[in-house]
């Protein structure tokens, strides 16, 4: 299927897949973890684990209001609980620490993590700004990058765009975790902010790629036309380009060169995920299942949205996108 020439429904396809990874984070929200909200967290690791509604029953007794019990398996591979609250005084440490070891056979807590508040909230805005920081030198690059090849569009729309795509990108995944917190009890950590800078720079740098494919079709497709004119002692040059084959066509055969390659590298990177997500430890389960849906959505964003999208806007913007073009530059 020529994905240029039947842009309008993967851009709808992709409009309505956006629209619901919006409306999952709206309707369900984020469990963040306590390395953005601060609180505590104790594993305790039995060799015969009790029901978790006894475990639940324990935390309730002691006080520790807004308080969530989670099965897990700890690195030995022996079943546990992670016990996450606020955070604990020293005392309030013991206590939990005494009265959950004492569920079930070989009650012990294999590991306790406390974070304040403050550090919780300097963590999430790090992670804010490490986000908006790939991204803004991200859209100055591509526009560096393409400056002057005297396309029908502009080099900073390209920026723009790649961007666009990005957003889509780290909408998926995050919808992904906001179910994953619904249905598993799973929370957003540093874990996950690290997978989504992976899914930024593994997109971005596909969808370069493929733009940087456009681009040498546009330069090899023209023919440059020079105009030489003087002015208050100055030379000026009138260089004008017209492109030997209509703007679609040039973008349809980048994307169609550039398939192959991206749906290999991602199948390679997706095999290795699946292999992480069975064989890895219970960390880098859920690490794992976000950078395999941001790698799934940055696939198909890079072939499937962002050329169409640079075609859609030239044409939005007026540009006969279906005929030889002239482009003008000075």
């Amino acid at each position: 299927m020529d994905i240029i020439a039947n842009r309008k429904i993967f851009l709808l396809i992709a409009a309505a897949i956006v629209v619901t990874a919006i409306g999952i984070i709206a309707t369900f929200g984020l469990r963040f973890g306590i390395d953005f909200t601060g609180g505590s967290l104790t594993e305790v690791s039995y060799e015969v684990s009790p029901d978790k509604a006894a475990v639940e029953e324990v935390v309730a007794t002691l006080g520790l209001t807004s308080a969530s019990v989670r099965e897990s398996v700890d690195e030995a591979g022996n079943d546990s609980y992670l016990i996450r609250t606020r955070d604990l005084s020293e005392s309030e440490r013991l206590e939990l620490s005494s009265a959950a070891t004492e569920l079930g056979t070989g009650g012990e807590v294999s590991r306790f993590t406390s974070i304040g508040p403050v550090i919780g909230q300097e963590l999430r805005d790090k992670a804010v700004w490490a986000i908006g920081g790939v991204l803004l030198v991200i859209i100055l690059y591509v526009a560096y990058a393409f400056a002057g090849i005297g396309t029908p569009v502009r080099s900073w729309t390209y920026g723009g765009i790649t961007i666009l795509v990005l957003m889509h990108d780290i909408l998926i995944p995050t919808a992904v975790m906001s179910l994953l917190g619904l249905f598993l009890g799973a929370e957003i950590d540093v874990l996950f902010v690290m997978a989504l800078l992976a899914v930024l720079g593994y997109s971005v740098n596909d969808t370069i790629v493929i733009f940087d494919r456009v681009r040498e079709q546009l330069v090899a497709n023209r023919t440059e036309h020079r105009v030489e004119r003087e002015e208050a002692g100055i030379v000026m040059a009138d260089v004008t380009y017209t492109l030997d084959k209509p703007y679609t066509e040039l973008v349809a055969s980048a994307v169609s060169q550039s398939m192959a390659r991206s749906i290999n590298t991602s199948v390679t990177t997706i095999v290795s995920l699946v292999a992480l997500y069975f064989i890895g430890g219970d960390v880098t389960q859920t690490f794992a299942l976000v950078l395999l849906a941001g790698v799934v959505a940055g696939t198909y964003s890079s072939i499937c949205i962002a050329s169409p999208l640079v075609v859609a806007y030239a044409k939005w913007r007026g540009v006969d996108v279906d005929s030889v073009q002239t482009t003008k530059t000075i």
